[in-house]
């Protein structure tokens, strides 16, 4: 080492302050446990400086710069090194940041969530950011070194661990006692109860240290986009064997709805049409059905009576009308062309 280098790191050592480098840290830990009496501390005004010794904070500097000599500081005193002559304490020496932490990233998979709709069992992961703030740096400093985890890197690691084992089992307990759809929830309809329950998770686990969570921000949750594609379309048959009274019934009503829309094939713009009214007959005919099983069921005796056939209604529809509806079934396809020549021949008659 250089003559020039050994002036500066002498001079590094006559005083002791939060490294350039590590401005942006909540904990920084100054490298050298031996210290000179009359060092000069510099105390940043969003921060504090502790002194431990055997795993216990013997004391504290606030904002300032501080000239560390045991007759102005005395807990300095509980430091020395007798064989030193008084010029020579050790001690650790923490720097801790007081003020939030913004923009906190966070991330990982939640594990298989049974989705309350389906039933099935869904891989989910979730994202997000958040900020924190140290309350009482004392309890922080005591629980990291007694965890051995003296660095900034180990601290945010472990935070980030405990933030999302929370929303994990936060998540899970959730969508078991809300009944929240999964896509609901990954729709981000749900972010804002989701956010509270995971702070209010966290509390327990981090007071004990010093650490308050503020908020979370950017917070998403999410599935792989084949998961979600099968999900939204078993909440659909889901949906529709409710409105068809039933998985048979509903499947009576699919069986129907096919038959409606081999009708409707080819009929350009009347083909939703048509196939809506094939869902409506379809569901309407498969309740039918049920209800004539559960009369049965019910009276396996009991042959349901033949209703009388009934007149025709008469049709009050003028033939100007009908002539329309005629053009439009064979725009749909449902009439050949055969077909609609002669029934409009004879509607023609009629004006």
């Amino acid at each position: 080492m250089g003559f020039f280098g050994t002036i500066k790191d002498e001079a590094q050592r006559n005083f002791i302050a939060r490294a350039d480098e590590a401005k942006g840290e909540i904990v920084y830990k100054y490298p050298e446990k031996n210290i000179r009496m009359l060092t000069q501390l510099t105390v940043d005004a969003d921060e504090v400086a502790l002194f431990v010794k055997d795993g216990k904070v013997e004391g504290k500097l606030g904002p300032g710069r501080h000239q560390l000599d045991a007759k102005n500081i005395p807990f300095l005193s509980r430091f020395l090194e007798n064989f030193t002559g008084g010029n020579l304490f050790i001690a650790e020496v923490f720097f801790v940041s007081t003020r939030e932490f913004t923009g906190v990233k966070f991330g990982g998979p939640i594990g298989d969530v049974r989705d309350p709709e389906t039933g099935l069992g869904i891989g989910t992961m979730v994202y997000g950011d958040f900020s924190l703030r140290v309350t009482e740096p004392e309890k922080l400093v005591v629980g990291l070194v007694g965890m051995g985890r003296t660095s900034n890197s180990d601290f945010v690691g472990w935070f980030k661990n405990q933030v999302l084992k929370v929303t994990r089992d936060r998540i899970a307990e959730l969508l078991v006692k809300k009944r929240w759809p999964l896509l609901d929830v990954t729709s981000g309809a749900y972010t804002e109860e989701i956010e509270t329950e995971v702070i209010a998770g966290l509390k327990p686990h981090v007071d004990g240290y010093g650490l308050t969570v503020v908020r979370m921000g950017n917070f998403h949750i999410s599935i792989k986009e084949e998961d979600e594609a099968t999900l939204k379309k078993l909440s659909k048959d889901v949906a529709y064997s409710r409105l068809a009274g039933g998985f048979q019934q509903y499947a009576q009503g699919q069986a129907m709805l096919g038959a409606s829309e081999g009708m409707a094939k080819g009929g350009g713009g009347a083909d939703g049409a048509l196939q809506g009214m094939g869902m409506g007959m379809g569901f309407g005919m498969a309740q039918m059905f049920s209800n004539q099983q559960q009369q049965q069921q019910h009276h396996p005796q009991q042959q349901a009576p033949q209703p009388a056939p009934a007149a025709a209604p008469a049709d009050t529809r003028s033939p100007a009308q009908r002539l329309k509806e005629l053009k439009e079934l064979k725009d749909a396809g449902v009439l050949s062309d055969d077909e609609y020549n002669a029934k409009r021949a004879e509607l023609m008659k009629l004006l």
